[in-house]
C-alpha cells in the first residue's frame, strides 16, 4: 500500500489530507485490531486511513475518493471489522468489488484483522465452484463480492443479504464502466434501507457522483491526495511513434538492464495473447491477464509475475483492475489509455513505497492531440512535448531507435495539477 506517485490536480470542495501524527489507537480503533495491523507491520496509518476510519466508526456514511494503492482496503476494512460483533447474524458486512482479483486482495488484506475480532471472511466471484463459495459465504461475517456472481447465489436463495449493517463499494467508478449499474442496484435493494455505505471510487464527478448520491444519506466526503512528502520518483516519458516501430521499441524496453516487473497495457483482450506470443518469439516471456482467461489461468499468469518467474505481465485495463504487486519498476502503456484517469490507475502500479518507477506511454501520430490532453491535465506537458518526434530518435523510415525517447522525469509532489 502507498500513496500515487504523481502530479495532481487540487481539489478545491472537499477535505484534502495532510500530514498527521495521527494513530490507529487515537482513531477509536479497538486493541486487538491495533495488535493485528502491529503484528503486519503498520504502526500508522497511511493518510486515506486516516481521513476515514473515524467517520466509519461513527457511523457516518462515507463518500472517499482515493486512488489505487492508497491504502483504502484498510480504510474501510478495518472499521468494518469494528463495527461488526462476532455474534451478528451474517453477512452483516458486504463489500463489492469490480474484479476476481480485486476481490481475493481484498480478502487476503482483511483476513488478518478480521480474525482478531473472531470474524470470519469469505469471497464470491465466479470462474470457481459455486456450492463451496455458496456454504462459505453463508457462514461468513464479511463478504467480499463481485456483483454477478453474487446475484447468483441470490437468485438461487444460497445467501441473504438481509442481515447487512455495512456495505462498501470498491473502486466504484470501474464497476460503472464494466455496466455493473443495474446488478449492484438489484443488490443494494435486498439490503436493509438503515445500512452504513462507504463509496471508494477514483473520482466523485459526473456520473459517478450522482451515483454516489443515490446510494449514500448525508455522507461526509473524503478526497485523498497525493502528498510532498513521498519521495518516490516516476520517470513519465511518452515515446512518438509509428504503428510499426511499437514492437521493437517495446522489446527494447524490456531488454533494458534496469527494469524489474514490468506491467504491460493493452486494449483487447486479443491483442494481449497476441503480444506475448510475439514477445516469446523474441526470447521475452511474458504471460497475459484478461477477461477471457480462467480463474485458475488469471491466479497462475499472476503467481509467476509475483514471484519473479516471468517479470513481464501483458494486462487490459479490466483485468489488471486490483493488482496489487510489489516492486513493479515499469508500467508501459502499449496501447494508450483512454483518459488521464486510467492514466493514473495505469501509472500508479508503480513506484510505490517509496521507490522508484516508469511509465512509458507509446503514442501514435492520430493519438498525438488526446495523449497530448491527457498529460497537460497531469502537469505533464514538459515530459510529452520532450518525447515528441523532434526529440525521439525516430528515423525517417518511421521505426524508432532503441532507446525509444528521451527520458523525462516527473518527481512525486513536482510542478504540475494533482490527479483527481
Amino acid at each position: 500500500m502507498s500513496e500515487q506517485s504523481f502530479p495532481a490536480r487540487a481539489e478545491r470542495s472537499a477535505n484534502v489530507v495532510r500530514a498527521s501524527t495521527a494513530s490507529f489507537s487515537s482513531l477509536g480503533v479497538s486493541k486487538p485490531v491495533v495488535g493485528a495491523l502491529a503484528a503486519r507491520g503498520f504502526e500508522s496509518p497511511f493518510a486515506v486511513q486516516r481521513l476515514v476510519i473515524a467517520d466509519v466508526l461513527a457511523g457516518r456514511d462515507v463518500l472517499a475518493q482515493s486512488p489505487t494503492g492508497s491504502g483504502k482496503t484498510l480504510a474501510f476494512g478495518v472499521p468494518m471489522v469494528d463495527l461488526i460483533s462476532a455474534e451478528a447474524r451474517r453477512p452483516a458486512g458486504l463489500i463489492l468489488a469490480p474484479t476476481r482479483e480485486l476481490a481475493g486482495q481484498i480478502v487476503d488484506e482483511l483476513q488478518s484483522v478480521a480474525n482478531a475480532r473472531a470474524l470470519s471472511v469469505a469471497v464470491v466471484h465466479g470462474g470457481v465452484g459455486l456450492q463451496r463459495q455458496a456454504k462459505l459465504a453463508a457462514r461468513a461475517h464479511i463478504v467480499v463480492a463481485t456483483p454477478g456472481r453474487l446475484e447468483d447465489l441470490l437468485q438461487r436463495g444460497d445467501l441473504t443479504l438481509k442481515h447487512v449493517q455495512l456495505l462498501v463499494l470498491d473502486e466504484a467508478d470501474r464497476m460503472l464502466d464494466m455496466g455493473f449499474k443495474p446488478p449492484v442496484d438489484r443488490i443494494v435493494a435486498k439490503i436493509p434501507k438503515d445500512h452504513q455505505t462507504l463509496f471508494f471510487s477514483a473520482t466523485l464527478e459526473g456520473e459517478v457522483g450522482k451515483v454516489a448520491r443515490q446510494f449514500t444519506r448525508n455522507p461526509v466526503r473524503h478526497v485523498h491526495e497525493a502528498t510532498l512528502e513521498r519521495k518516490a520518483v516516476v520517470d513519465h516519458r511518452f515515446v512518438h511513434l509509428a504503428h510499426d516501430a511499437k514492437l521493437g521499441a517495446l522489446v527494447a524496453e524490456l531488454r533494458d538492464s534496469s527494469r524489474g516487473r514490468t506491467l504491460v497495457f493493452v486494449r483487447t483482450k486479443r491483442g494481449a495473447d497476441r503480444l506475448v506470443k510475439r514477445l516469446g518469439a523474441e526470447a521475452l516471456p511474458a504471460v497475459a491477464m484478461h477477461g477471457n482467461k480462467s480463474q485458475s489461468q488469471r491466479q497462475k499468469a499472476l503467481a509467476r509475475f509475483e514471484s519473479g518467474d516471468v517479470t513481464t505481465l501483458v494486462a487490459t485495463d479490466v483485468a489488471a483492475r486490483g493488482i496489487d504487486v510489489a516492486n513493479i519498476t515499469h508500467v508501459i502503456n502499449f496501447d494508450a489509455p483512454e483518459d488521464r484517469d486510467s492514466y493514473v490507475h495505469r501509472v500508479g502500479r508503480t513506484a510505490r513505497a517509496g521507490a522508484k518507477g516508469a511509465g512509458v506511454s507509446f503514442v501514435l501520430p492520430e493519438q498525438s492531440h488526446d495523449m497530448r490532453r491527457i498529460a497537460s491535465d497531469l502537469g505533464l506537458t514538459h515530459q510529452f512535448e520532450e518525447g515528441g518526434p523532434s526529440h525521439s530518435g525516430q528515423r525517417t523510415n518511421g521505426t524508432a531507435s532503441p532507446s525509444g525517447g528521451r527520458r523525462s522525469r516527473g518527481r512525486s509532489g513536482g510542478r504540475g495539477r494533482r490527479p483527481r
